[in-house]
């Protein structure tokens, strides 16, 4: 994951420049076109986590997206490439138009797909790898998202640095052709350690699950619940393939209860009666939206570190010891930061806080978040102060300071993202339903999908409302002249929003319930038969459904591979 991170995050923080100088965008397009396409890749992690859930294994899923991720990068070195298939400077906010049009947009979201749908199976192909039944290796899922985002931050790190210092200097079509090679590599790494993977069996659509509970709900409305709960319907057989992991009814929402009552006269159907467990499945998901929309706002935070900050960075004074550093390489001083602290808190913080809470990972996956949180809203705040001494000593003394004024900025939201980042990751995969976990895990990204969403409808709506009141009649975002705009106003403005959606946060996190599971076949593996026959599709190695499978479970002793 961390060489595929090399390409993904290069294009995160350079992409807004390649719109500005290369496809001549303006200040507000090149940001909003930047945040649309990392919404949309973040977004699309939902479409891997559904796949890898229901029609392929986890590793297929990957390989797969991967393939798509390569043609993007293909088709942006190829129009980097060629001046003759760059648009033109013009007057206009967006100057690209027609064929470059179409092969500048295909090719940002063909990367888009492919890097969201890897971003949606691989980290619950990495969580699947420990036995859920131990609880020694259960608590090792938190080391495990631990890990994985230091992979990602050193790929950040080589991404903000490295890649980004060729593509502002020696050409964007080197750069993104080193993206490409990484990826490309990254997919190879992964594809090495096939024959050792534990791989989950797909099962039924999660999509279709929750269909199927919603539409039996409606259907029986008008239905009675019964005074006791072990009335409700629910399959006791163990040898079922539908009881893999059995959860106990809970109180809330029991108005989908009712899916699990099944009227007198009626024979059993999954359009006509849901399991206990199934409905139990659908309320989890309903518990965890709540929690899932609190975080959006950290994520339009980010947003604006990868957006408005670079482009300060560009009018800031760039010199360390006469090297010019890129500005859209100033993240790398927050990605430093955490790849520090990510150790410290592993080894340090965890044991410490597990002997003063007695909880395995230290604290709890929602305090986790919560710590995220607040720091991000100091972080915003942080950003509005730094910027009006910027543009304070460049209008009023002519001096440019520092460029690595932004790294306070940085540095406190880095550790925001180390807490709220791996918590959500933790948080889904544990409280999730097996057959969800990819899904689940995928929902940490759709809300940095939303959060960046939400950062195009702020930037359209406060240059709109502002240039209507302001006595200048200029939106605090607007035009080509940050030095004109009121960039500070916006960073405050999302330090007060953060602040009032913690006390959202807090309020639905005190009112999560965690799920209490009674497991009875959690997990299982996938062994292929030697005869086992398989579809190859683009060098991604399908399972074929009709042919023999075996499944043991995950919690054996002796684990078996897959084979080939």
């Amino acid at each position: 994951m961390g060489l595929d991170t090399i390409g993904f995050v290069a294009n995160m923080s350079s992409l807004v420049l390649y719109f500005s100088f290369v496809m001549h965008f303006d200040l507000s397009g090149s940001a909003t076109t930047t945040t649309n396409y990392l919404g949309t890749a973040f977004l699309l992690t939902i479409v891997g986590g559904f796949i890898s859930d229901t029609y392929m294994n986890r590793l297929s899923t990957c390989l797969l997206f991967g393939a798509i991720e390569l043609l993007g990068y293909l088709l942006l070195i190829v129009q980097s490439h060629y001046h003759k298939l760059q648009p033109e400077p013009c007057d206009e906010s967006r100057c690209v138009h027609g064929t470059k049009a179409l092969l500048l947009y295909a090719s940002i979201y063909l990367v888009a797909l492919g890097s969201g749908g890897i971003r949606g199976a691989l980290p619950a192909l990495g969580a699947d790898q420990f036995n859920h039944d131990n609880p020694k290796e259960r608590k090792n899922i938190a080391s495990f998202f631990n890990w994985f985002l230091l992979s990602l931050t050193i790929g950040a790190s080589i991404a903000v640095t490295l890649v980004v210092w060729v593509s502002t200097n020696v050409g964007w079509d080197k750069g993104f052709i080193i993206s490409m090679v990484c990826a490309f590599l990254g997919l190879c790494s992964v594809s090495v350690g096939k024959p050792f993977y534990r791989v989950r069996v797909p099962g039924e659509s999660a999509l279709l699950s929750i269909s199927q509970v919603l539409v039996v709900t409606v259907r029986n409305l008008k239905v009675r619940l019964p005074p006791n709960s072990s009335d409700l319907y629910e399959i006791h057989d163990p040898e079922s393939a539908s009881n893999r992991e059995r959860i106990p009814h809970t109180n809330q929402f029991r108005l989908l209860d009712k899916a699990a009552v099944l009227p007198e006269g009626t024979k059993p159907g999954k359009w006509r009666v849901c399991t206990v467990t199934r409905v139990e499945e659908v309320k989890i998901l309903a518990r965890m939206m709540p929690i899932l929309l609190s975080t959006i706002l950290i994520n339009t935070c980010l947003a604006q570190l990868q957006t408005f900050t670079v482009q300060q960075g560009t009018i800031m004074n760039t010199s360390l010891r006469g090297f010019n550093v890129p500005p859209a390489s100033i993240p790398v001083i927050p990605l430093v930061i955490m790849s520090l602290l990510i150790p410290v808190y592993e080894f340090a913080f965890v044991p410490l806080a597990r002997k003063l809470t007695g909880h395995p990972n230290g604290i709890t996956h929602l305090q986790r978040v919560g710590v995220g949180l607040v720091l991000s809203a100091i972080s915003m705040g942080v950003a509005g102060i730094v910027e009006v001494k910027r543009r304070n000593e460049l209008v009023h003394n002519n001096h440019r300071i520092s460029l690595f004024w932004l790294a306070i900025q940085y540095a406190i939201f880095g550790m925001a993202d180390m807490f709220t980042l791996v918590g959500l990751w933790d948080f889904f995969y544990s409280e999730a339903p097996p057959g969800m976990r990819s899904l689940s895990t995928s929902f940490s990204f759709v809300s940095v999908s939303i959060g960046y969403y939400l950062s195009t409808v702020f930037v359209e709506l406060i240059n709109s409302v502002t240039a209507k009141v302001t006595l200048s009649k200029r939106g605090w975002l607007g035009g080509h002249d940050i030095n004109k705009n009121h960039v500070e106003f916006y960073y405050w403005f999302l330090a007060v929003l953060s602040v009032l959606n913690f006390a959202n946060y807090v309020f639905w996190a005190k009112w999560y319930k965690y799920k209490n599971n009674a497991p009875i076949d959690e997990h299982r593996l996938l062994i292929k038969d030697s005869q086992d026959e398989s579809l190859s599709i683009s060098g991604v190695s399908i399972m074929n459904f009709n042919s023999k499978q075996q499944e043991l479970p995950i919690g054996q002793e002796e684990m078996k591979n897959e084979t080939n």
